[in-house]
């Protein structure tokens, strides 16, 4: 098998109607992850993964189960043919996909976890307050420094700092929409919003941080396998204790997600693969480390060509 592989883990904006029915229809081990959410939750996960509707599936207390779900399905396929990881990461939600990967986390547990963090997160602001937008080409320092110039008009953070040149800023409408027009007074290239409308990772979600504190206290943690490289801090972590406060401290703050994919290939991170629903961290991993492997997990021709790669038999 080769060796240094990271597992990485998408979050909310990677969902799509249809989102993991081949490997479901392929794969007996799949359906019994689906049923298993489906009994958490109390309603078909499986039908609005694969038949929608769209409005719901986008609704974000049902976006992160879902997502999770596919995820860890296809995860499950991996570790069948005995892929072991040297670390793992998640961007946003995918940070919970990752510590069930790394053992930290039952998945039903998490399940019901990411749908109280999803109701939360919609709760915490009022509906059409918030903005999100996409500011490319410039650096993060450049973006923080527009946030701090438009803090008087409202709240506004660099809310993920995504590959060079990409960082998404998030926050009140009429503050975004005043740090779009300034970022393209200092040479963005683009300044776009985003079809997301809840501010995460910004101070406005601390209220639904202290929430989601509550329930992670109630969850039963164990420590993890493989270090975590957490989207707060972009430091492998393995301590129980650690990694709920660093899920409690990732809804207000900003995703380091350039920086994590360095640290993991500080830890000998070669080849990274994406497990779930789409491929826009291998998108952006292939800009942070253009010499990187990456590959990927979505349907059963992925899933193949990911073990080809990794020279893994599927019945290993």
């Amino acid at each position: 098998m080769a060796s240094g592989i990271g597992l990485v883990f998408p979050g909310q904006g990677s969902q799509s109607v249809g989102m993991g029915r081949a490997l479901y229809e392929a794969f007996p081990a799949v359906r019994t992850i689906y049923e298993e959410a489906s009994s958490v939750l109390g309603y078909d996960v499986a039908a609005l993964c694969f038949e929608g509707p769209a409005d719901r599936l986008n609704l974000t207390e049902y976006t992160q189960p879902a997502l999770l779900t596919s995820s860890i399905a296809a995860l499950r396929l991996l570790e069948q043919a005995g892929v072991k990881p040297l670390a793992v990461a998640g961007h946003s939600l995918g940070e919970y996909s990752a510590v069930v990967a790394a053992g930290g986390l039952a998945f039903r547990d998490a399940v019901l976890l990411v749908q109280k963090r999803g109701r939360y997160m919609a709760e915490a602001v009022p509906s059409g307050s918030g903005l999100v937008a996409a500011i490319l080409g410039l650096t993060g320092e450049i973006v923080r420094e527009i946030c701090r110039e438009v803090s008087s008009v409202g709240v506004v953070a660099a809310a993920n700092f995504n590959c060079p040149g990409q960082v998404v800023i998030a926050g009140e409408k009429t503050a975004v929409e005043r740090a779009i027009e300034l970022a393209k007074t200092k040479g963005s290239r683009r300044a776009v919003p985003l079809p997301v409308s809840v501010p995460v990772h910004t101070p406005l979600m601390q209220p639904a941080a202290d929430r989601l504190a509550r329930d992670v206290t109630r969850a039963t943690w164990s420590d993890l396998t493989v270090p975590l490289v957490n989207n707060a801090d972009a430091k492998p972590i393995r301590q129980a204790s650690e990694v709920q406060a660093s899920l409690v401290r990732q809804l207000p703050s900003s995703v380091l997600w350039e920086d994590s994919i360095k640290t993991m290939a500080g830890l000998g991170v070669t080849t990274f693969v994406e497990v779930g629903p789409g491929t826009v961290l291998t998108g952006l991993i292939k800009r942070i480390l253009p010499n990187a492997m990456t590959l990927n997990v979505n349907d059963p021709k992925s899933l193949d060509a990911t073990l080809t790669a990794l020279h893994v038999k599927r019945d290993a």
